[in-house]
């Protein structure tokens, strides 16, 4: 780190959540209602969810052993502090496909959020909309698209903004949209130009979920809640018109038709039809970017970088879809030699602490996402949780910078900033 470089702006103070949360204590006895740690914040959701809920938000393909390969390897990778380092203003901002956001998380895009809050993504919407950060909306939502947005607005109109919007100042905070893609091109585009005209700018293909893993806890429940009486679920796709005009008679019938047809179809894509979905999303967007979500291999990031592609999300589904995979902080050091600097590369699985963020930043990623996090936290108290997470995270990210002895997350968190250590055993968490 030079120390001479000085941060470009001062972020905002997340650092003084912490003090907040002391002060409410101390001073007033208001403690949190749950613990924001990690393990703690995910075993305390299953007094707040029923079994099925939780496990959907838990299960993992096989023996979990790529979940645990995630953390592992945030345990592997080991921050080096810097002392004497003038840390009082931080500036953890970074740009995101012409968006200028405050730190470097976006929310990551979960299905059927009703499972969790009877509001559903109304919930992390908004509250992303008041912190400024990317919400990127599931196609397998439990809420509409046109809803979604509205939240995502309401959210950022409660509070003073540190973003800056798109050219199309379609959006008052950044807003993805996640792409599940069936075989029915007349949905896809359908659901493209519903999120476009939504305000939704930028489009992320996932890549790695069109049949679902093999996760033994769900098959012991028989647990594909889409099918399950009651469960809310499929009603954005009931909400298209382009899909309900082909296949209502048959929804009417099925539950699960919608997302048989339009997401875990069981017949994989190839390039081509890479290809031509994103030819189609800049149609409708007028250029916008487009990515891919689930790249673990540098190859598959070259062959989306030829393909166009503005960047990739790498990603292994959080341990979800292949059991022994590489981590996704390992797949991360593949891709950015094989890529680095000419697409933007975002991280995603096993994030929990503001470490993790850090050691990802250093290691290439241009933003994270995060995922589990927040939906355990709205499984305690929809909105309140879910923003006690949230700020927890941001708090802890600034302050690992603080004492960390690092300013600006942009210039100074690089790969001189960790050790590799390959020796020990991971605790437990």
């Amino acid at each position: 780190m030079d120390p001479g470089n000085k941060p470009k702006g001062p972020s905002p103070h997340y650092s003084l959540y912490q003090r907040q949360v002391f002060r409410e204590g101390g001073e007033q006895g208001v403690l949190p209602f749950f613990s924001v740690h990690p393990k703690q914040l995910q075993a305390s959701t299953k007094e707040t969810l029923d079994y099925r809920s939780y496990l959907y938000a838990n299960s993992n393909a096989g023996l979990s052993w790529t979940d645990h390969a995630n953390r592992e390897a945030f345990y592997r990778w080991r921050i080096i502090p810097r002392m004497l380092v003038d840390t009082s203003t931080r500036d953890l901002s970074v740009d995101v496909f012409g968006h200028r956001i405050p730190a470097p998380i976006l929310f990551a895009p979960i299905g059927i959020n009703k499972l969790y809050s009877p509001e559903g993504e109304l919930v992390p919407a908004k509250v992303a909309g008041e912190l400024g950060l990317p919400y990127c909306l599931s196609t397998a939502a439990s809420q509409s698209i046109e809803d979604v947005a509205a939240a995502n607005d309401a959210g950022a109109a409660s509070v003073e903004q540190h973003s800056t919007d798109h050219s199309g100042k379609k959006a008052k905070t950044p807003r993805f949209f996640q792409l599940y893609m069936g075989h029915d091109d007349d949905v896809t585009i359908s659901l493209l130009t519903r999120a476009w005209n939504s305000g939704f700018d930028v489009c992320m293909l996932t890549v790695d979920t069109w049949q679902l893993g093999w996760r033994p806890t769900d098959i012991d429940a028989a647990n594909y809640t889409f099918y399950y009486p009651g469960t809310p679920g499929n009603e954005m796709g009931e909400s298209d018109p382009t899909f309900m005009r082909k296949y209502g008679s048959e929804l009417s019938r099925d539950k699960g038709t919608w997302i048989d047809k339009c997401v875990w179809h069981g017949k994989a894509h190839t390039w081509d039809r890479v290809k031509w979905v994103e030819k189609e999303w800049h149609r409708i967007s007028g250029g916008r970017p487009f990515l891919l979500k689930g790249i673990q291999a540098g190859a598959d990031a070259q062959a989306a970088l030829e393909a166009g592609c503005a960047g990739v999300v790498v990603s292994n589904h959080a341990g979800r879809q292949v059991d022994g995979a590489i981590s996704s902080l390992d797949a991360l050091e593949d891709v950015v030699n094989a890529v680095g600097g000419k697409m933007t590369i975002l991280f995603d699985s096993g994030i929990r602490t503001g470490s993790d963020v850090f050691k990802a930043i250093a290691l290439g990623a241009d933003a994270v996402l995060v995922g589990r996090l927040w939906v355990w936290g709205m499984s305690h108290g929809g909105e309140a949780g879910c923003r006690h997470v949230m700020k927890s995270l941001l708090a802890d990210v600034d302050i690992t910078m603080t004492v960390g002895g690092y300013r600006s997350i942009t210039d100074d968190v690089k790969r001189h900033a960790l050790k590799w250590c390959p020796y020990g055993t991971m605790p437990p968490e």
